[in-house]
């Protein structure tokens, strides 16, 4: 067509064709050489478009991205309730969905065994058979690591109509009787590896009349039941699973938290279900291998992780525990696609030394949540073109927000469509009464742009909040009532979220974590962020800390210092009085080996906080912030006392 230069040739040319070829001529020469005269007109009404609109452009690309997360919201919805139309009620039913249709295809990676769909569900029916004592609706207790065995225990107690409550691996003694208990366990299905912690509080589980079963052998006391052997020798069928509904309780998980004790929420059939949709939302596929290394007690493992991996039919990679030092290397063993983090995962990989195996993998999608602005630009721009899918939800209640435009730093979007979707509120919250702010009506008060809020959501029939086991005041202490008019009731987060101009919503804190100094109230989070900006801190835990004599309290910041670098006071000195208000500075330092974290990453502050900044009670080194000489000095027992008299001016 180039070759004809102009297309008034066009009629010279078709005089001498005859008309049987004109058609074909036609379609063959004259439409293609209309779109060659017509894409470069069309590219410059794009851009002038873009120069026009200017800012709006962007709101213009999210308002777009806004309707096509919708229509694949309502795509997910429709999936949920085919596999419902076709008897898939829990989780485990959708997974036997997928052995019929591909058993022999790889379901899990773990250590160097290849586990197919088949495999899972045949130990799972195993397992049924030999728990066949259970009553539908009891409660058994797992004490499982990341391993196969898991989700044997859990799919196979599930088709006897049993509700498995998933319980901390680390937890022990004290906290690991509380989770029995408040989750009504009859029995407790544990490994030879984790037997150690079992046999602490054995007489107390003896009392209260707690079976033990160990999924392997060993030397174990003779009340303890070997479930491997058990599985071994029984054979026969199952006895037709007892109807189940949406609604009913398929798991207990136990929110972890960064203070108190654990407590078990109830998840639902349908809540398992709409999870399984996870990787689907990012067009992940049967073809695609997933690598997993969070723990299977928690929704992130357990939903998230697994059931996704359900959803989309894929393979997964199942680590026991994250190793940042083998990630790369197990990415280009496995060809793993995507990639599943939470909290400091994607930090830890970040801090490694660079290597040549960090580039050149197949992972394109990583998905997760907690992933801080400062990360999600140096993961980026150092491990090559993996989109970032940063996600927010609550264990305990269908609340969500999903980052679908790729906005560094927010958890999602808060527009029209989506409250459609997802419906929620910020209101303002006194941090000082850790409660939401009130009119004189006793209405709360949305706030404006940019303006933190508590988010809250809406409790309704097709949203419902199952609570917690035990005391309904640990449910009702969720709840907000007559919050925007008489009679409705929200979800309590205690989360702090921010909202901008082009309707992007930011994780601001937590409101335990958010405290009040000089006046003026301080997001840890932020704080956190800004001060690992210095190269030589590694983690940053942030917190505040009460001193009799001063309202409020102080901010303490907890470090540790990456490996080979020293510690340089003058130039934290000078980098806080940059980049942080005086009231946010933190007036102490403490230097750590390493940083505590719950068993979902999340940084620990409880124990810090009760620690306080007392030389005398805590070994690492301490420092203070002092003004008048231009630095931060060490924390001696004679300068605490300073401060404890209100001698020394913070």
């Amino acid at each position: 067509v180039s070759r004809l230069h102009s297309l008034r040739l066009f009629p010279e040319i078709l005089r001498v064709v005859p008309p049987s070829l004109r058609a074909l001529l036609l379609r063959f020469l004259l439409i293609p050489g209309l779109v060659m005269w017509l894409w470069p007109l069309s590219l410059l009404l794009g851009a002038a478009l873009v120069l026009l609109l200017g800012p709006r452009w962007q709101w213009l690309r999210f308002q777009a991205e806004d309707l096509r997360f919708w229509f694949r919201a309502a795509q997910l919805k429709r999936r949920v309730r085919s596999w419902m139309g076709r008897g898939a009620v829990s989780l485990p039913q959708l997974f036997l969905q997928r052995v019929r249709r591909r058993p022999d295809q790889i379901f899990l990676r773990y250590r160097e065994q290849n586990v197919t769909y088949r495999n899972v569900w045949d130990q799972s029916q195993r397992l049924a058979r030999a728990l066949l004592g259970l009553a539908p609706g009891d409660t058994v207790a797992l004490l499982l690591g990341n391993e196969p065995r898991f989700l044997a225990a859990w799919f196979g107690l599930a088709q006897l109509g049993v509700v498995s409550a998933f319980l901390n691996t680390n937890v022990r003694k004290g906290a690991l009787m509380h989770c029995l208990g408040a989750s009504g366990s009859r029995g407790l299905i544990t490994s030879p590896e984790l037997f150690e912690a079992v046999q602490e509080i054995l007489p107390e589980l003896r009392e209260m009349g707690v079976k033990v079963w160990v999924m392997g052998g060993g030397d174990f006391p003779d009340d303890i039941i070997n479930l491997q052997q058990l599985m071994d020798e029984t054979t026969g069928d199952l006895p037709p699973q007892a109807p189940i509904r949406p609604m009913d309780t398929a798991i207990y998980i136990f929110t972890s938290g960064t203070t108190g004790l654990p407590k078990a929420a109830r998840i639902s059939n349908l809540k398992t279900l709409m999870c399984c949709n996870f990787y689907h939302l990012r067009g992940a596929g049967a073809d695609d291998i997933i690598y997993m290394s969070l723990p299977l007690y928690h929704m992130s493992g357990a939903l998230l992780g697994i059931g996704g991996c359900i959803g989309v039919g894929a393979s997964l990679v199942l680590k026991e525990k994250f190793s940042a030092s083998q990630f790369w290397s197990d990415c280009h063993k496995h060809n793993v696609t995507i990639f599943q983090y939470i909290g400091e995962l994607c930090r830890y990989l970040t801090n490694l030394p660079p290597s040549d195996n960090e580039t050149g993998h197949r992972v394109h999608l990583a998905a997760g949540s907690g992933l801080r602005p400062d990360v999600w630009r140096d993961f980026s721009r150092r491990f090559g073109n993996i989109r970032i899918f940063e996600t927010y939800g609550m264990t305990e209640f269908s609340i969500s927000f999903f980052n679908y435009t790729g906005t560094p730093g927010a958890v999602g979007r808060g527009s029209f469509l989506y409250k459609c979707f997802c419906p929620f509120e910020l209101i303002r919250f006194d941090t000082d009464k850790n409660e939401a702010v009130r009119d004189a009506t006793g209405r709360g008060l949305r706030v404006a742009t940019g303006e933190p809020g508590l988010l809250i959501s809406p409790i309704t029939p097709t949203s419902p909040f199952l609570g917690y086991v035990g005391s309904r005041e640990l449910s009702e202490k969720k709840l907000l009532r007559d919050v925007l008019k008489p009679g409705d009731c929200y979800f309590n987060t205690g989360d702090l979220m921010v909202q901008d101009s082009l309707q992007c919503v930011y994780f601001r804190d937590r409101t335990g974590d958010t405290f009040r100094w000089k006046g003026e109230n301080v997001a840890t989070t932020e704080v956190s962020e800004i001060l690992t900006g210095l190269d030589f801190f590694q983690e940053v835990n942030v917190y505040g800390v009460t001193i009799p004599g001063h309202e409020g309290r102080a901010g303490m910041a907890a470090v540790t210092l990456r490996p080979g670098t020293d510690l340089d006071l003058g130039r934290i000195y000078k980098y806080i009085m940059e980049f942080l208000p005086s009231y946010a500075r933190p007036r102490f330092l403490r230097i750590m080996d390493s940083m505590e974290a719950t068993g979902t990453f999340k940084q620990q502050k409880t124990k810090l906080v009760q620690e306080g900044f007392s030389p005398s009670l805590i070994a690492d080194p301490l420092y203070v912030l002092d003004e008048t000489s231009r630095s931060y000095l060490p924390l001696s027992q004679d300068l605490y006392s300073q401060i404890i008299s209100s001698q020394f001016r913070l």
